[in-house]
């Protein structure tokens, strides 16, 4: 693929160079404990708790389904981050972010339907209107009536899914709008070649450290911390194949992928609260968004030397990003105060 695929949906899982272990389940990885510091290179690999970064998670009931949604949380004042993960990662592909995002805000990463340890009556039924409505659903349990600020935090498909959140009007709280490298065009255009990405990944893993490993090995991401906490979330123990497979099965959703990104970028410019776009790369913006973004419809920044998944990669940059977002913004009740950076309704002294 060419380079502008970095930040494709299609690469939600991207890396076929390196052929190593990389699928496995949330219920697989809470089994394991965690193991001391060691050389070995199986250790090095190793899986790391969710609670190294999340303060505590919990399984929200969806009235009247038999849909249980799994989400993480973090931090106990401020606006609430509610972090919505790109097709096959999970809510912990957060985490190491969510670690310093708390200090000013709280943060909710949701582990979509089909992914995590969420757990819903069609786990195949990726349309954006399903997935829309279950964020919707999973806010009112959480905050009823009387929701705080919230900023939707969306990368890759969970960008399009805050996007048409947004766009819907259905949060009424809904203060601020992050989308982490996603673009209609460039999302749209590398479709067609996403079945042979996903055929091309390594299916089958021997443990769970060879899935870390094989996911920072083989390019999908590269911070070694993030991986070790993410990665583990996405993969199942198979026990027919006496391996280790993925959670998501991405390749029997490929139905609902163009509804996804189609009008994107429309719905993205009429969101009618503050935005901002961080891209992996400069070519992924289409006509529409370059012509919002020279009208300063919205901010964007282009993330250097990172891969499609901006939060792993660079969590403590993400991190800066968001809660400067929020800043500038005056998102909550007060704002977030950060150090050196000055809000507007504060005179100069």
């Amino acid at each position: 693929m060419d380079s502008s695929s970095n930040l494709n949906p299609v690469r939600e899982d991207n890396s076929e160079e390196y052929r190593v272990p990389r699928e496995a389940t949330a219920s697989a990885f809470s089994a394991r404990p965690l193991r001391p510091p060691s050389t070995n290179s199986s250790d090095k690999y190793s899986p790391v708790e969710w609670s190294s970064y999340f303060d505590k998670e919990e399984d929200i009931s969806v009235p009247g389904s038999n849909d249980v949604f799994h989400v993480y949380m973090a931090g106990t004042e401020g606006p609430v981050v509610f972090c919505l993960h790109g097709g096959g990662y999970s809510g912990l592909s957060f985490s190491v972010a969510a670690n310093q995002i708390k200090e000013k805000a709280r943060v909710v990463a949701m582990d979509l339907r089909g992914h995590g340890k969420s757990v819903t009556e069609n786990e195949l039924d990726l349309s954006i209107e399903t997935m829309c409505n279950d964020v919707s659903a999973v806010v009112k349990e959480l905050y009823g009536d009387s929701p705080p600020a919230i900023v939707l935090v969306g990368h890759s498909m969970g960008g399009s899914v805050a996007v048409h959140v947004a766009a819907n009007k259905t949060l009424p709280s809904l203060a601020g709008l992050v989308v982490v490298d996603v673009v209609e065009g460039t999302a749209i255009a590398s479709l067609i070649h996403m079945q042979k990405i996903l055929a091309n990944r390594m299916q089958h893993f021997p443990s769970v450290e060879k899935a870390v490993e094989y996911s920072v090995r083989g390019g999908s991401l590269r911070n070694l911390d993030s991986a070790r906490v993410s990665v583990p979330s996405t993969l199942k123990y198979d026990d027919s194949k006496q391996c280790y497979v993925y959670r998501t099965r991405l390749d029997e959703t490929e139905q609902y992928w163009r509804g996804w990104y189609e009008g994107l970028s429309d719905k993205f410019l009429s969101s009618p609260v503050p935005k901002i776009l961080l891209l992996a790369g400069t070519d992924r913006l289409d006509r529409a968004l370059t012509i919002g973004q020279m009208q300063g419809k919205f901010q964007m920044v282009v993330v250097r030397h990172t891969g499609h998944a901006i939060q792993e990669d660079v969590p403590d940059e993400f991190a800066n990003l968001v809660t400067g977002f929020i800043s500038r913004n005056r998102i909550g009740p007060h704002g977030v105060e950060i150090p050196g950076l000055l809000r507007r309704s504060q005179p100069k002294p």
